[in-house]
């Protein structure tokens, strides 16, 4: 007989909570947990697919090191011995601006993060690249300035609003947020709250929307500056709320108060009564804006997320509940940056910031090692990611890889990355470890969930949390540990804890140390650097973790971490283990002025340049590529580059070249017919989608796909289709905006 067990999906940052079966060993089948208290028995068809990335056909199970063009199976003395050496001798000679650390986003583990960024930092360097930095570089940065720190994303509150802007945003198909389908079905079937969706084509969510604003792509930005304008000439602006919770105001509303409102409402080609309507209820109801890439990886990216919040700043729906709020957290999503400061590092090449919560963005990258400096990157930690896939410019990507000095990648299968690797180290997946996500996607609760083991890892596969730490050993960089505080970590938490201070306080070395003093101790009793990791985490915990822990029952003292691992320990499906303070909820402002800072000086060009004029002129689509490609459509049968077996998707009709058809019929080519989709990066061959979803003008094409998988290519790699030098000033691709042209593919006889 099997067993099922708790446990949640790896996929997407919502990690629904899912029951697997297991039987002899393995992972058999899955189903939703209805005991989750967040996802409460919902789940998609891919958390619902997750065996068929838990099994990859080529997963890795021993070390590896490249020989020629080849790959040979070492132990994991001689890969730690070699890697260490090789690394230490890079730093020696180029100093620590030679070193990249790339990881910590996966979407079912951030622990190896804390570890990751350890050793990056105490071999000297900053450089941490995260696909963070791909998607949130100028919504992150944004959210730095005007809320005091670039991890302050302010979330919708979605339970407490009335109305629901989805801007860029098709949470119909791509979740976002917690049972999103659930949730926009729920605003669209209630009489009393309202739907809206500003998108350029009919998406799944448009299709369902009360309100459906079909913005021309590339506009975006143009639009919000449109209808703040709109809503300040006509005196509509939430005055109170400006002058009580808002700095800078009087800087920026000469910006708006004699802007061209109809005629940038005609670039934008969208009803002008429309969106006076929808301004007047932006005004009048209680609403919240939930954005996604459509606003983030599109023409205009920074400016895009800076206009989005000018226009709730004005309506007032920051810090308030029905608005955008800042959540609780057990830990930020990253740390602070702020690139004003003179110990903030830029890329050497292309002077970049970490914007996105201490990440770089992953854009860079080929200008950053493919460079004639000194101090370029040489080395490159890849962990838990696959950037040749998942990252912009996969020629450009694979071009700049092939010249590092030192490429090592933890991940569980052979990847396309792992392929051009010096040594390629075999993790344990999600579902063979201790793990946790720090997504802080719910208001006011705070939910956590500590996945445990279901299944044994193969070979000799370990966490990428205790890789870390035995490189950290190799290279010196752990303080001896005392015989006693390996005893005390055999036995009760509490007195290991009460050791480890003492242990602290005689050797300061080993506070910045500490994840892997907590590996090389607990981590070896539990077998899991990461499990030990965590316990350390919330026994030392922010202190607005703590007040939110004591608000949902966990009383303060010295125990109370201690007391929330036990919980998690003992309620597998996770738990409630905070409640923001909802009676201030501008509290999560940090500020210098514990305001909303609206003004960024560094974007005000910017935003001037935002004119009817100028806008209809830089929006003519060359002749040579007359249609726009969005990179990356979120679709049911797509989810980053975790499944790789296309089996998951027998029968479904995933990847395809979707076109409208008027554009088809006006090119003479029919559905199901193979076409050849060619940018400024490359081309690639797909087969052609009909489908009235698509706005006129545009080409959709997924992401995900394009993997070698057993020997085969399954699919379009939508990187293949991207230049890294399309970005934002900030770093950010515009995936969304991407000119291209689309023909048949001719057949030769």
């Amino acid at each position: 007989m099997g067993q099922w067990l708790k446990t949640g999906c790896v996929l997407c940052a919502q990690n629904c909570g899912l029951e697997v079966l297991v039987e002899q060993g393995r992972m058999v089948r899955v189903r939703p947990d209805k005991a989750n208290p967040r996802s409460r028995g919902y789940a998609c068809r891919k958390g619902l697919n997750v065996i068929y990335h838990q099994y990859p056909a080529d997963r890795l199970t021993h070390p590896l090191k490249r020989v020629g063009d080849e790959f040979e199976a070492i132990s994991w003395e001689q890969a730690m011995d070699e890697i260490a050496s090789r690394l230490q001798a890079l730093l020696d000679e180029h100093g620590p601006r030679c070193l990249a650390y790339m990881g910590g986003s996966a979407q079912g583990g951030h622990m190896e993060a804390g570890f990751g960024l350890t050793l990056l930092r105490a071999l000297g360097s900053q450089y941490f690249y995260s696909s963070a930095g791909q998607e949130f570089s100028g919504s992150w940065w944004v959210f730095g300035r005007m809320l005091g720190k670039q991890y302050n994303v302010a979330i919708p509150d979605e339970h407490a609003a009335e109305m629901m802007v989805a801007w860029g945003w098709n949470g119909m198909q791509s979740h976002q947020m917690p049972r999103a389908p659930l949730v926009l079905k729920g605003f669209a079937g209630d009489p009393e709250r309202i739907l809206v969706s500003v998108d350029p084509r009919r998406s799944e969510t448009a299709a369902i929307a009360d309100i459906h604003l079909a913005v021309r792509p590339g506009t975006d930005a143009l639009l919000a500056r449109a209808m703040t304008a709109l809503i300040v000439q006509e005196g509509w602006q939430d005055q109170a709320c400006l002058d009580a919770h808002v700095d800078g105001w009087d800087r920026i509303r000469p910006w708006f108060e004699n802007f061209d409102v109809g005629g940038a409402l005609d670039v934008c080609r969208v009803d002008a009564g429309q969106v006076r309507a929808l301004c007047r209820l932006m005004t009048a109801k209680r609403w919240c804006l939930h954005t996604d890439l459509g606003i983030y990886m599109g023409r205009h990216s920074t400016l895009n997320s800076y206009l989005t919040c000018i226009l709730e700043a004005v309506c007032g729906r920051f810090g308030v509940r029905g608005g955008n709020i800042i959540p609780g957290m057990v830990m930020p999503m990253g740390f602070h940056a702020d690139e004003r400061s003179e110990k903030t590092w830029r890329t050497v090449a292309t002077h970049m910031p970490p914007a996105a919560a201490g990440s770089f963005p992953p854009a860079v990258i080929p200008e950053e090692i493919l460079n004639d400096r000194p101090e370029r990157l040489r080395a490159v930690m890849v962990s838990a990611c696959n950037p040749l896939r998942s990252w912009p410019d996969s020629q450009a990507l694979e071009k700049a890889f092939g010249e590092l000095d030192l490429l090592v990648v933890n991940d569980i299968a052979m990847s396309e990355t792992a392929r051009r690797a010096h040594y390629v180290l075999p993790c344990r997946t999600f579902y063979e470890s201790w793990d946790a996500t720090f997504f802080p996607w719910t208001y006011p609760e705070v939910f956590f969930q500590l996945r445990r083991p279901v299944v044994d890892p193969p070979g000799e596969c370990l966490e990428a949390s205790q890789i870390f730490t035995r490189l950290a050993d190799r290279l010196g960089l752990i303080p001896e540990i005392a015989e006693d505080l390996h005893a005390a970590a055999r036995g009760d938490r509490l007195t290991f804890g009460a050791r480890l201070m003492e242990y602290a306080g005689q050797v300061p070395e080993a506070l910045p140390r500490m994840p892997f003093v907590l590996a090389q101790t607990l981590g070896r009793a539990w077998d899991s650097a990461a499990k030990a990791g965590l316990w350390g985490l919330l026994m030392t915990a922010p202190k607005a973790f703590r007040k939110n822990a004591a608000r949902a029952g966990f009383a303060p003292g010295i125990d109370q971490g201690d007391r929330i691992f036990q919980a998690l320990l003992d309620t597998p499906q996770g738990l409630w283990v905070g409640k923001a303070d909802a009676d201030n909820p501008m509290d999560g402002i940090k500020t210098p002025s514990g305001r909303i800072e609206v003004f960024i000086e560094e974007l005000e060009e910017g935003v001037l340049g935002l004119t009817p004029e100028k806008e209809a002129a830089d929006l003519a689509m060359p002749a040579e590529f007359p249609l726009i490609l969005n990179a990356g459509r979120h679709m049911k049968y797509n989810i980053n580059t975790l499944m790789r077996n296309p089996a998951w998707n027998e029968g479904k009709r995933a990847c395809t070249v979707a076109m409208s058809p008027a554009d088809a019929a006006a090119m003479d080519l029919t559905d199901g017919q193979d076409v050849n989709v060619t940018t400024a990066a490359g081309s690639a061959v797909g087969e052609l989608e009909v489908s009235d979803q698509v706005r006129d003008g545009m080409v959709l094409v997924p992401h995900g796909f394009g993997l070698n998988y057993a020997g085969s290519v399954y699919g379009i790699n939508a990187n293949h289709l991207t230049r890294n030098t399309h970005r934002d000033p900030i770093g950010t691709p515009l995936h969304r905006f991407v000119p291209c042209r689309v023909e048949p593919v001719r057949v030769h006889s």
